[in-house]
C-alpha cells in the first residue's frame, strides 16, 4: 500500500497537478488584494482558497505517512511544512497577516524548473565572495558618510544630518536615483567643490563594486551549469559504457556456443 501510495506522488503527473495548485493558488492570493474582485466573488476566491490549501495538507499528510522522517531530511519539505502549518494559524489578532506568507510556496517552483535552479545554485555558490565584497561596501559606506557628514551636515542637516541619513543619501547617490539634480548639484552651489568627492564615490561603489558583485554571480552560475552539464555527460557516458559492456559480454557468450557446437 505505501509501496504504491509513494509510487503515485512521485509521478510527474502527481508533481505537475501540485505546480498547478500552486500557481492557481497564488493567483487566489493576488486577487485577495483587490477589493473590487472580492466584492464581486469574494465568496468564492475564500472557498477555493480554502480548497488549495486543504490539497496542500493533504499533500504533506501523505508525504509524513510515505517518507516519515525521511520527509524533514528534504530542504523543501521542510519549507511547505512550515509555510502550510503558518496558513492553519487562525486569523486572529497579529496572525493574520502571517498567513499571507502562504505565497512563498510558489518559489517550490524553483525546485521543478531546471534553468530556475540553476540560477539559484549560482546564487548560493556566489555567497561566500559575495560577503566579502558586501564588507568592502560597507567600509566604503561608512567611510563616506563620515566625510560626507563631516563637510556637508552643516548646511544639508535632511541629506548629511548624521551618519545614518549620509549612508542613506549616499546609498541613493550608488543607485544614480536622481542623484544630480536631487543631492548633488544643490550641495554644490554651496560646496563647488564637492563633486572632488562624490564623483570618485560613484565610481568605485556603483561601476566597480556592484560591476563586482554582478560578475560574482555570473561566474558561479557558470560554474554551476558546467558542473550540471559534467554531470549529465558522466551518467551517458557510464550508460554507454554500461551498454558496451553488456553487449561485449553477450557477443562473448554467442561466440562460446558457437564453440561449443563445432566441438
Amino acid at each position: 500500500m505505501l509501496g504504491r501510495l509513494q509510487t503515485a506522488i512521485e509521478t510527474p503527473r502527481f508533481t505537475n497537478f501540485i505546480m498547478g495548485v500552486i500557481i492557481f493558488n497564488a493567483i487566489l492570493l493576488g486577487l485577495e488584494t483587490s477589493k473590487t474582485v472580492m466584492a464581486a466573488a469574494g465568496d468564492l476566491i475564500l472557498f477555493l482558497d480554502r480548497v488549495c490549501l486543504s490539497i496542500f495538507v493533504i499533500e504533506l499528510l501523505t508525504k509524513l505517512v510515505v517518507y516519515r522522517l525521511r520527509f524533514f531530511r528534504d530542504g523543501w519539505n521542510l519549507f511547505d511544512f512550515v509555510i502550510v502549518g503558518i496558513s492553519l494559524v487562525p486569523a486572529t489578532q497579529g496572525f493574520s497577516a502571517l498567513r499571507a506568507l502562504r505565497i512563498l510556496r510558489v518559489l517550490r517552483l524553483i525546485s521543478a524548473t531546471p534553468r530556475l535552479r540553476r540560477v539559484v545554485e549560482g546564487f548560493i555558490t556566489a555567497l561566500p565572495g559575495m560577503a566579502s565584497v558586501f564588507v568592502l561596501m560597507a567600509l566604503i559606506f561608512y567611510i563616506g558618510a563620515v566625510i560626507s557628514t563631516k563637510l556637508f551636515a552643516e548646511s544639508f542637516p535632511g541629506f548629511f544630518g548624521n551618519l545614518g541619513r549620509s549612508a542613506y543619501s549616499l546609498f541613493q547617490i550608488m543607485t544614480l536615483e536622481s542623484w544630480s539634480m536631487g543631492i548633488v548639484r544643490p550641495v554644490m552651489e554651496v560646496y563647488p567643490l564637492a563633486w572632488m568627492f562624490f564623483v570618485p564615490f560613484i565610481m568605485v561603489t556603483t561601476f566597480a563594486v556592484v560591476n563586482l558583485l554582478v560578475g560574482l554571480i555570473v561566474n558561479s552560475m557558470q560554474d554551476a551549469h558546467h558542473e550540471e552539464a559534467d554531470a549529465e555527460t558522466g551518467a551517458y557516458r557510464d550508460d554507454v559504457t554500461a551498454r558496451l559492456a553488456a553487449i561485449e559480454e553477450r557477443l562473448g557468450r554467442l561466440l562460446q556456443e558457437r564453440e561449443n557446437e563445432q566441438r
